[in-house]
Order: structure tokens, then C-alpha cells, then sequence
């Protein structure tokens, strides 16, 4: 047996310090992280961010707008950094996106504050998407629908279109004529989206095979 005291020489602080505990990595589920928390904060703000439109207070919906769009900047950064990524918040955050545009689109379009056949073409858009990968569903041939590049682009001017809006309506500046080019870039990323999802569907269609 070696002596107490000489292995006590032995021992470096290397040998001496404990090993660092691996952290556990956070399951993919359906847990309630603090992501989905977030994004379902976000989904709470909605009805708040409608009110403000229809009650006219405008800098209020612009900075409840913001808040929103930092939130899911930080759930996406939280989900990712940190491993808290869920199966329910794949289906929570593309759902509090999608009712934010609509629900900001519909509530401007009835202020009056940009054209109604731009509030339609974004609205009947997602209306499509929805009823078709339902239609899919139905007949046996479900479709996984991956976000597109011409459909995160046509996001993106969504989203700053309204937030230039808001902030001319809230802020009382004229943005000049950048807001006629942000609502023709919108229309036209809108019409682009539509026609490569609805090649997408028919090439699934023709190459899918039906469940049994």
C-alpha cells in the first residue's frame, strides 16, 4: 500500500480538482420552456398591439410592434444557445408570427391606413397555405412545410413595411416615397410565394404516395 502522506505528494491540483459536471441537454418536447414562454407573450401581445391600431394610438402599437420582434429575436437566440428548443415551440413561434402580420395587416387595413388589396393578397396568402396542407392531409399525402427563401424574403418586407407605417403613423413624418416601394416589394414577394408553394404542392402531389 502506498503511504497516506505520499499520496497526499502525489496528488496534483490537476488530480485534486473535481471534473466539471456536463450540463444536461434539454430534451425536445413538449416541455413549457422559457422560450415558448416568451413566444407565448408575444402571442398575448396581439390582441394589445389590434386595440392600440383601432384606438388610434399609433406610437404605442409601433413600440409594442418592436417589443414583439425583439421577443422573437430573443426565444430563437434562447432556443438555440441554450438547447431549449421544443417540439411545441416549432408550432408556437410560426404561429405567433403569422397572427401578429395578419392581426397588424387586418387592423391597418381597417384604419384605413394602407390599401385593403394589399391586406387581402397578404391575408389570402397564409389563408392558402393553410387550407392546402390541410387538403394534403386529408387525402393522405401530409407535406412538411419548409419555409422558402422567397417566403422568409416576403417576411422580412412584411415586417418592415408595417414597422414603417407604424412608426410614420406614430412619429407623424412622412416616409415619402419608400413607403409605395416597400408595398409593391410586399405584393410582389406575396404573388412569388404563392406561385413556388403552389408548384411545390403539385409536385408533391404527383410524387407522394398515398398512406395505407
Amino acid at each position: 500500500m502506498v503511504p497516506r502522506a505520499l499520496y497526499s505528494a502525489q496528488m496534483t491540483p490537476m488530480n485534486r480538482m473535481p471534473p466539471k459536471p456536463v450540463p444536461t441537454p434539454i430534451r425536445a418536447g413538449t416541455q413549457l420552456s422559457i422560450p415558448n414562454l416568451i413566444t407565448l407573450i408575444r402571442i398575448l401581445l396581439v390582441p394589445v398591439l389590434v386595440w392600440a391600431i383601432a384606438a388610434g394610438e399609433m406610437l404605442a402599437a409601433f413600440i409594442l410592434f418592436v417589443a414583439a420582434g425583439i421577443s422573437d429575436a430573443v426565444d430563437g437566440f434562447l432556443a438555440k444557445r441554450f438547447g431549449m428548443a421544443s417540439e411545441i415551440g416549432a408550432y408556437l413561434d410560426p404561429l405567433a408570427d403569422k397572427a401578429l402580420i395578419v392581426s397588424i395587416y387586418v387592423a391597418l387595413g381597417i384604419a384605413e391606413a394602407i390599401p385593403r388589396w394589399l391586406v387581402i393578397l397578404v391575408v389570402s396568402r397564409d389563408i392558402m397555405i393553410v387550407t392546402a396542407v390541410i387538403l394534403l392531409w386529408i387525402v393522405g399525402k401530409p407535406m412538411q412545410v419548409k419555409p422558402l427563401l422567397v417566403s422568409k424574403l416576403n417576411t422580412v418586407a412584411q415586417i418592415v413595411f408595417a414597422c414603417l407605417v407604424l412608426a410614420a403613423l406614430g412619429f407623424g413624418f412622412n416616409p415619402g416615397p419608400l413607403q409605395p416601394i416597400l408595398m409593391g416589394l410586399v405584393a410582389i414577394l406575396t404573388l412569388a410565394s404563392v406561385a413556388f408553394y403552389v408548384i411545390e404542392w403539385v409536385r408533391h402531389i404527383n410524387l407522394a404516395e398515398p398512406r395505407r
